[in-house]
């Protein structure tokens, strides 16, 4: 049987790589995935499946005739702050799924932000049509609740990814920043001037790992060409070249130190064992660094000047395990969703 899978894939983002790498390690063998996705023909190499253009509505209803099945896979589709028109193209989807008489699952999902009244409204009527749902956190899960769904709640579903052996004492400080709102021109320096304090005592090498390769790359550049980067931290930063969740792992096993503003930056360095700290543009980013017991600073609250000495205190010290090994055992919740799959027949 066919699969049509929905997500942000072909984004190059490595944390939606990630989420599509552990999903399509989770289907039943029986299931043939066939993959929603912006850069095809990245998503094909990579992953040796069938694709079909994501940002093209009518060649995805296309391709679900075809299948048997729709999985949305993975993060927080049924939100409206890309915009409401990206609701409505998930929305579509499911409903002609449905009237098509095929099952559709939300898979690690998570909801929201849904900001207006009528977005609230679309998914409380849309969530019903769901025939299997697990949840990425429990404030998803409480919402749906709340509109008579109930379904069970796992952690993110690339704490499903095997975790590695530390190797970072004495390491480089990487740092898993974006562009947010939050930090505009100058409300940057109190985070640079912190991780500049920390390289020069330290004597560690900074590297800028962008984890989104549109968004991100090119930021040690922009902030540098604004004068913001200081000389001593301009000495000691490189901007890496990292093309796969698995290199950036390996950058993160080997690191003294990982500062991640991306949540899925933060999971992975947690899996690679390595010391870790947070910067919040968003609540998924504090529940995740909740979640590992790890120093979060929230973006929308001024940085103080105990920023370095927190940091400095993490350097070389790698988090506890235990908290690590109960979210991955917590995510396996989502693999039971996709099981309901090898029960569907395929058509003729």
């Amino acid at each position: 049987m066919r699969a049509l899978i929905c997500g942000y894939y072909g984004e190059h983002n490595l944390g939606d790589d990630a989420l599509l790498q552990v999903l399509l390690d989770q289907l039943p063998p029986v299931c043939l995935p066939v993959v929603t996705a912006h850069d095809q023909e990245l998503v094909r190499d990579r992953f040796g499946v069938e694709t079909i253009d994501r940002r093209r509505l009518a060649a995805v209803l296309a391709a679900l005739s075809r299948c048997d099945a729709l999985v949305l896979g993975g993060g927080s589709l049924l939100q409206d702050a890309t915009s409401f028109s990206s609701l409505l193209y998930y929305g579509a989807l499911m409903m002609a799924s449905r009237l098509g008489g095929r099952p559709v699952i939300l898979w690690g999902q998570g909801l929201g932000p849904l900001r207006r009244r009528r977005s609230r409204a679309l998914v409380r009527a849309l969530l019903p049509l769901a025939t299997a749902i697990s949840w990425r956190d429990g404030a998803s899960a409480l919402q749906a609740r709340a509109w008579g769904v109930e379904a069970p709640v796992g952690s993110d579903p690339v704490w499903a990814l095997p975790a590695r052996t530390w190797s970072g004492r004495g390491g480089p400080i990487v740092l898993c920043f974006r562009p947010v709102h939050q930090l505009q021109g100058a409300a940057w320096l109190p985070y640079l001037e912190a991780v500049e304090r920390l390289a020069v005592t330290a004597d560690r090498e900074v590297l800028w790992l962008p984890f989104h390769r549109d968004q991100d790359r090119g930021l040690l550049a922009g902030l540098g060409r604004q004068g913001l980067i200081g000389p001593a931290l301009a000495a000691r930063s490189r901007e890496l070249a990292v093309a796969t969740p698995e290199e950036a792992l390996d950058h993160f096993q080997r690191a003294g130190l990982v500062l991640a503003m991306r949540l899925h930056g933060l999971i992975l360095a947690a899996l690679a064992g390595s010391p870790c700290a947070a910067l919040s543009y968003d609540p998924k980013v504090a529940a995740a660094a909740a979640g590992i017991v790890c120093p979060c600073h929230d973006l929308e609250v001024p940085a103080g000047a105990a920023l370095a000495d927190i940091w400095s205190a993490l350097l070389d010290s790698p988090p506890d395990r235990d908290g690590i090994e109960a979210l991955q055992r917590s995510s396996q919740v989502h693999r039971s969703v996709l099981a309901s799959l090898g029960g569907v027949t395929a058509r003729e």
